[in-house]
């Protein structure tokens, strides 16, 4: 009992005198920190003057080229592939067989329901007649008819089958991927890819706009749109697409289709470039750096030099145009913002301006 006591007073004060190494350790920190924070109470920081500039309302934006078609053809039925007539890079048109599948008993099905067909509508025929002349009822005309119906639908769907083994391009386009090779057995369930198709003659460009820029742009309305891989040559695009709703970056998508030209230069995956263009004039605005609001510029808060020291002012940003945004109010000509350095102050800093 007595050990056990002396070594709970040992654990104690092994406890106690760690606590007091940290608190001391502690303090020693805070005074260092103090030290610095007093050393560095003076951040470095560049600024720049707000002024009223002439400035172009035209603005790009930057997407990637997506086709306007692209399918990837399924087997709908299961069965062997014995013949396929294209390769990757085939163009094809809708409807054309591309691949065909080993239909012996499928026509032979097809031949039956044909003999089928054939014999009720005899049936029929017969029936018919001999009801006009009272030789049978009116119950058996009906029999007769309904089983002339369900024939005629069995010879239907046998054709359909028929036809099923003849895959044909539901689109126009380029192949540009195939799964299969002759030997290949189908799957109906789940359906067995085949074939990716993908049509480029015509394209889509989808950018992003901001609230300010959004305004000027309509559906139906035609821009020019290049791709940074060919250096001159300009696209016509029509913008087909302009979301009622921003996403979770304030940006508003819209979509641009472009119509390829003859040698389909464009591609799927390419990097491009709308130009959209104002039918104002230049206008005299009010602008400063866009690395002068403090996180982004939907904060509407910017710092601002008054005799080195750093007052965060609340401002109502206009439009953005390029590398400068409008400045609608909460500024002046001639006051200097931060714009760099913004992470490092709070409102009172004392600045050193960097020239």
């Amino acid at each position: 009992m007595k050990k056990n006591i002396i070594t709970s007073l040992v654990v104690l004060g092994a406890i106690a005198v760690i606590a007091v190494i940290l608190m001391k350790n502690k303090e020693a920190n805070a005074a260092k920190i103090a030290v610095v924070a007093e050393k560095n109470a003076t951040v470095s920081v560049k600024v720049a003057q707000v002024k009223t500039e002439e400035m172009s309302l035209d603005f790009s934006s930057n997407g990637n080229f997506e086709p306007v078609q692209e399918l990837t053809v399924c087997a709908e039925k299961s069965g062997k592939v014995i013949s396929i007539l294209v390769k990757e890079g085939d163009r094809v048109s809708v409807g054309q067989t591309i691949a065909i599948v080993r239909s012996d008993v499928i026509n032979v099905e097809a031949q039956t329901a044909e003999a089928a067909y054939q014999n009720a509508l005899t049936d029929y025929n017969r029936f018919e007649n001999a009801y006009k002349t009272g030789g049978v009822t009116k119950q058996q005309l009906d029999q007769a008819r309904l089983g002339m119906v369900n024939a005629k639908a069995r010879l239907t769907q046998a054709r359909i089958n028929v036809g099923d083994t003849r895959i044909k391009a539901p689109i126009s386009g380029i192949i540009n991927k195939r799964f299969i090779e002759p030997g290949s057995i189908l799957a109906g369930m789940p359906p067995t890819q085949m074939f990716e198709i993908v049509n480029v003659s015509k394209l889509k460009l989808k950018v992003t706009a901001n609230e300010s820029q959004i305004a000027g742009i309509k559906v139906g309305n035609v821009i020019n749109v290049t791709s940074n891989v060919y250096p001159g040559k300009t696209f016509s695009g029509k913008i087909t697409f302009v979301a009622p709703k921003a996403d979770t970056s304030l940006n508003f998508p819209v979509e641009i289709e472009i119509t390829n030209n003859a040698s389909n230069d464009l591609k799927a995956g390419m990097y491009g470039t709308a130009q959209f263009s104002s039918n104002q004039q230049k206008q005299n605005l009010m602008v400063v750096p866009r690395n002068a609001f403090v996180g982004s510029v939907s904060s509407n808060q910017i710092f601002v030099n008054e005799n080195g020291v750093a007052v965060l002012k609340n401002v109502v940003a206009g439009r953005i145009l390029g590398d400068k945004v409008e400045i609608v109010k909460g500024l002046n000509n001639g006051d200097q913002v931060v714009v760099t350095g913004q992470l490092n102050i709070v409102d009172g800093t004392k600045l050193e301006i960097i020239k």
